[in-house]
């Protein structure tokens, strides 16, 4: 999406796709994400749909998009990247925060798990979603990496649609599916504990993986928001022009 011909927020409508609202003003994020709507995985579905899946009215929602002010630092505006500059930020704002913080969650999850099982057995099924999580994001980074980022850049670079796996449209494909194994993932463990709340017995390690996991929910969301709103259809615009 052109930024200069991005909506108002007041020109949303209850048919308007929530990933087309974060494309156009990112700091509404914070909006979907205080109220529990997804806006990455189910970006193509319209506010009025999600809001009332959640029990909210969206006349509401609305009128609390329109009331949000931006935050003093603002958010990083995807659609006014080139698609080369897109993956280059996703790599090195979102795989890196992945590659160092997952590692860190399975450490902390399967130490909580040890100790504190015996009083939540929850913890056990905590531990191995984590780890479950942290291996395929880590194949999934790999191949976005590797293969798709790539035959990203090179299609912006006038390459035709074509390449060892096909249509670029075959690995974005696998990837959106990937997305959605991760949604699931982390909606699990936010289930499992309770909305990342800690309980009154919960020690200072168990506190600090709910925070943690709480972070990497956000980032996942604008992470895939930026992946399946904006970089993926764009680079399947540009190549089917190519």
């Amino acid at each position: 999406m052109n930024p200069a011909s991005a909506p108002e927020t007041s020109s949303f409508t209850p048919e308007t796709p929530v990933g087309a609202i974060v494309a156009a003003r990112p700091a509404l994020a914070r909006v979907f994400e205080k109220l529990g709507i997804d806006y990455c995985c189910g970006g193509k579905r319209p506010l009025a749909e999600l809001a009332r899946a959640r029990g909210l009215d969206p006349a509401t929602v609305l009128a609390m998009l329109d009331a949000t002010v931006p935050a003093g630092v603002a958010e990083v505006d995807a659609a006014a990247m080139t698609l080369a500059e897109l993956a280059d930020h996703i790599e090195r704002t979102h795989h890196e925060y992945v590659k160092a913080e997952l590692p860190r969650l399975v450490e902390m999850a399967d130490r909580v798990a040890r100790k504190h099982a015996w009083r939540d057995a929850r913890l056990k099924e905590v531990a191995e979603t984590v780890t479950i999580l942290a291996n395929e994001m880590f194949s999934h980074m790999a191949k976005e990496e590797r293969i798709l980022f790539p035959f990203v850049r090179q299609i912006e670079a006038g390459a035709p649609d074509g390449f060892h796996c096909g249509s670029i449209a075959n690995p974005i494909r696998q990837m959106e599916d990937e997305h959605e194994f991760a949604g699931r993932a982390v909606a699990r463990l936010r289930a499992l504990t309770d909305g990342f709340r800690p309980d009154a017995e919960a020690c200072n390690t168990h506190r600090a993986l709910l925070g943690g996991l709480e972070e990497f929910e956000a980032d996942l969301h604008r992470h895939m928001h930026k992946e399946n709103n904006v970089l993926f259809p764009r680079a399947l615009e540009r190549a089917a022009r190519n």
